[in-house]
Formats: structure tokens, C-alpha cells, sequence
């Protein structure tokens, strides 16, 4: 499956747990939904693993996202007002420091599920 592809799944994936739950309930719920609708659609994810984080291809460190979904896709979950520089930085980093070429934040705010993709590079990704 493409990225593009994937990422509208993703995507409607939360439109889904945010049409059921509405707002108020911490990440960790919505991350919990967010494995379940993923799964009942038929896509791979995985929920707090470990990805290593690379320095000049030196291996520095490791993160824990929120969810990796189909092996290609970091996905940051957020229940806040809405998505500040801070946390769009975060992925940035991610992206920066993994072999992972996209992200996504998706924000479960009070009045609407918010979005925002970033692209480290797709050379030669389908």
C-alpha cells in the first residue's frame, strides 16, 4: 500500500474513534481505539515499540512512538488544544533519527480531529 493510501486510512481510522468517543479521554485511550480501528480495517499496527535512532548511520539511542503502523508510518496521538510547533518538531526528529520517512500527528482536540503529515523523504518509496 502507498504512503498517501495508508495515511488517508490512518486518517480515517481517527475520524472513526472520534465520531465514537468524542473528546476528553487521555492519549493512551485513544491510542488503545486507534489499535482497534486499525486492525478491524485491516492494517498492521503496533502500539509503544521501540525504534532505533541513528547519528551519521551510528545507532545513538531509541525512541517509543505511539504507534508504528504497516512498518512505514510513525504516528505521534495527541488530546490537546491543538498541535503546537513543539510537537510537530517531535516527529520531525523522529523521522530525522529513524529510517522511517513519514509521520503523522493526529490530536483528538475538542472540537475536531487535527492532522499533520511530515515527509523526511520518498525517494524510491511505494
Amino acid at each position: 500500500m502507498e504512503y498517501k493510501e495508508l495515511t488517508e486510512k490512518i486518517i480515517g481510522c481517527a475520524y472513526a474513534v472520534y465520531n465514537k468517543m468524542g473528546y476528553g479521554f487521555l492519549e493512551n485511550v485513544y491510542e488503545r481505539c486507534m489499535l482497534i480501528e486499525l486492525r478491524e480495517q485491516g492494517i498492521k499496527a503496533e502500539s509503544q515499540k521501540s525504534i532505533a535512532v541513528y547519528y551519521n548511520d551510528e545507532l545513538v539511542g531509541e525512541f517509543v512512538p505511539d504507534l508504528i503502523v504497516d512498518d512505514k508510518i510513525i504516528v505521534e496521538l495527541k488530546s490537546v488544544a491543538k498541535i503546537v510547533k513543539a510537537h510537530e518538531m517531535q516527529l520531525v526528529n523522529y523521522l530525522s533519527g529513524t529510517k522511517m520517512p513519514v509521520g503523522l500527528i493526529i490530536n483528538f482536540s475538542e472540537s475536531r480531529v487535527e492532522v499533520k503529515r511530515k515527509v523526511k523523504d520518498l525517494q524510491n518509496k511505494t
